[in-house]
C-alpha cells in the first residue's frame, strides 16, 4: 500500500521515514519529496508498505502524531492523475 505522509518537518529524512513505519511492518520504500533546485524537503512524503494489514495499523496510529514538533498527516495515497492544463498553463495568460 502506498502511504502518503504530510506536514512533515524540513529535517525529516527518507531514512527517518523508513523508521517510523518500520514499527508497523515491513517498508519497501521512503521518500521525502525535495525541491529539485533546493534540495530541501517540501515537508511531504511517500512510504510504501507491501503488508495492507500493517500498512492500515501504521496510518491509524501515525496520523495526527507528533514528529519533529509537527503533528503530521497520514492517509493511503491517491493514485496521481494527469492535469492536462499545466503544461499549458503559462500559455493561456496571453
Amino acid at each position: 500500500m502506498n502511504i502518503y505522509v504530510s506536514n512533515l518537518g524540513f529535517s525529516t529524512r527518507d531514512e527517518d521515514l523508513s523508521r517510523l513505519f518500520g514499527e508497523y511492518g515491513n517498508v519497501s520504500s521512503a521518500k521525502v519529496i525535495v525541491d529539485k533546485f533546493t534540495n530541501k524537503s517540501k515537508g511531504f512524503g511517500f512510504v510504501e508498505m507491501p503488508d495492507k494489514t500493517a500498512a492500515e495499523t501504521a496510518i491509524k496510529e501515525l496520523d495526527g502524531k507528533m514528529i519533529d514538533g509537527r503533528s503530521v498527516k497520514v492517509t493511503e495515497a491517491r493514485p496521481r492523475t494527469e492535469n492536462q492544463n499545466r503544461s499549458n498553463s503559462y500559455s493561456k495568460r496571453w
